[in-house]
């Protein structure tokens, strides 16, 4: 199998290269990378740049940020970086596999200028009426049920038996969508995701939602469908459905991440989980422990150079991905502090204009999720075939394909 980098490449796609042709690039897409990209971030640091020239995709450039400060440099100035893609993805074929990730939508994470501005607003709004109180007991609701479904077989998958499914149901409460609406958005969000006839997947997502957005016209409430309905940037129909998608993406693969990837260092450390459990650190640390080290999005906040710049004495050229790794940025050996307590200084949320407007309410989510569980099984063991997580392949998210988990068979919580 071929090593993951870095490589020397002519890429036939993208012929604005940083750093020159005869450079070697860190190929983000391949297993090997993803298995242990710390080793290639260490490696990355050995050219000693701020920036490494890598492979998205096969034959899809970019450079990749690894030091903190170029990072905050380049998400503080939208004017010299927008993150609108347009431009770069007409040089793409259609059918690159990253283009229904990182791809133009009229979204605030792909958008910018004035364009942003509406979008973000109506985002920030729709975040920022959510009932923090209302949401605790939501997720206390959707947690034991999902709990009580293994707690009597002394084993479960964290993810496919309770991340995935209590993120999916949460963001559900957020967007006001009734279950039997959900269930249908879930059917076809999987053949999405599986690769599983994705047009008719796609289809139903999108009936779906218009459905939803019907409903809530005749049937308003306190949910951010509604919010996004009767904000006065009045946007379309079209706009708003792609707000929800944006939402549903988000609040799915990115929240049940977290959750995942926290519960994973909490059981895998033990001084972690001692002293989570002994209450000498609170469940919040444990989740922007995990937001340094081992991030949803590991490599993300794509920005595109409206000309060529020069940034840290190198040349980045007009319309080319830029990409921030949070991970290597969050743990840059300069900016690094032993004791993180309290510091909620890595990037993992995003920066400036860009920046996460559902932290607030991702954070509770999480917290209420991992302190239900942990409370119902305090004493889980990790239990990977291997003796260790398998990651899925991917330049963007840090993701494993499973977690594992067993314990003494315990009776169903009352509530």
């Amino acid at each position: 199998m071929p090593s993951p980098g870095p490589r020397t490449s002519s890429c036939p796609v993208g012929q604005n290269v940083p750093f020159g042709s005869d450079d070697a690039r860190f190929l983000l897409w391949q297993p090997e990378f993803a298995s242990d990209p710390y080793s290639y971030y260490a490696r990355m640091r050995r050219v000693n740049r701020s920036m490494v020239p890598v492979e998205l995709s096969p034959g899809v450039p970019a450079t990749l940020v690894v030091d903190y400060r170029t990072a905050v440099q380049i998400l503080n100035d939208p004017e010299h970086f927008p993150a609108d893609p347009r431009t770069w993805q007409s040089t793409l074929p259609e059918d690159c596999p990253i283009l229904p990730l990182v791809g133009y939508r009229p979204v605030p994470a792909r958008t910018t200028g004035q364009e942003h501005n509406r979008l973000r607003e109506v985002h920030t709004a729709a975040m920022r009426g959510v009932d923090l109180l209302a949401m605790h007991s939501h997720i206390e609701k959707l947690a034991i049920p999902l709990i009580n479904r293994f707690c009597g077989d002394g084993h479960a998958d964290l993810i496919q038996q309770y991340s995935f499914p209590l993120s999916f149901a949460a963001c559900n409460v957020l967007l006001g969508c009734p279950p039997y609406l959900g269930d249908r958005i879930a059917e076809g969000m999987a053949k999405i995701f599986e690769n599983v006839d994705a047009a008719t997947g796609n289809q139903i997502v999108g009936a779906a939602l218009m459905e939803l957005l019907e409903l809530k016209r005749s049937q308003p409430a306190d949910d951010a469908v509604t919010r996004m309905l009767q904000h006065p940037a009045a946007l379309s129909d079209e706009e708003i459905l792609h707000q929800i998608n944006s939402q549903y993406g988000a609040g799915i693969e990115i929240q049940q991440t977290l959750i995942a990837n926290c519960l994973l260092r909490i059981l895998s450390h033990g001084s972690v989980g001692d002293s989570l459990l002994g209450g000498s650190i609170s469940t919040r640390d444990a989740l922007d422990e995990v937001l340094f080290t081992d991030p949803p999005m590991a490599n993300f906040l794509l920005t595109y150079p409206r000309q060529p710049i020069l940034i840290d004495e190198v040349w980045l050229p007009a319309n080319q991905p830029v990409v921030i790794s949070i991970a290597a940025c969050n743990n840059d050996p300069r900016v690094q502090s032993n004791d993180r307590r309290g510091n909620r200084s890595h990037l993992s949320w995003g920066l400036g204009n860009h920046s996460c407007p559902a932290q607030t309410v991702a954070y509770m989510i999480a917290q209420d999720a991992i302190d239900q569980l942990l409370d119902a099984l305090p004493e889980m063991e990790l239990d990977f075939p291997s003796g260790a997580p398998v990651w899925r392949p991917g330049p963007f998210h840090r993701s494993m394909t499973e977690l594992p988990v067993r314990f003494s068979p315990s009776p169903p919580l009352n509530f």
